[in-house]
């Protein structure tokens, strides 16, 4: 075989990974999810940030649940915890907020370190939320994750 031949496969296999990397899924590991739904009432999910990934990235709850996200942040970087509808990351996704102070679904999180907000879920309906982190490159890197509101 002719070493062009040998050197196209080897170019292949780098330009995908390349474009994955790129893409930040070759890091991502496996995901993790909460199946049994919490709630209603108050509830206590924690999520874990490591190699700027949430774990679980799916959170169960029932409607009219108020939770209260524990973030253990295990990387040697600052994040966001961002919860809330499309406007809300919207505003985050375009804002200028270097840290957040305490309030509703928003809080930042110093690197190895635990911070906490809390989020009430609405009765109703079925429903997805978002959470992620909207600091430069974060989201894009695939930091973000969803909890489905499911019927009781």
């Amino acid at each position: 075989m002719s070493r062009m031949r040998r050197l196209v496969p080897v170019a292949l296999v780098a330009l995908v990974f390349g474009a994955i990397l790129a893409g930040g899924h070759a890091l991502a590991g496996p995901s993790h999810s909460q199946s049994n739904p919490v709630g209603p009432g108050d509830a206590t999910v924690t999520i874990t940030i490591e190699h700027s990934h949430f774990s679980p990235n799916q959170v169960n709850v029932r409607p009219g649940t108020t939770v209260r996200f524990v973030i253990v942040n295990r990387d040697p970087i600052g994040h966001e915890f961002i919860v809330g509808d499309a406007e809300v990351h919207r505003r985050h996704e375009a804002g200028t907020e270097a840290v957040h102070p305490p309030r509703p679904g928003e809080v930042s999180i110093a690197a190895e370190t635990t911070a906490e907000t809390t989020f009430a879920f609405p009765g109703g309906s079925a429903d997805t939320v978002v959470y992620a982190c909207h600091l430069p490159g974060h989201l894009r890197y695939g930091m973000a994750g969803e909890v489905d509101i499911v019927p009781t």
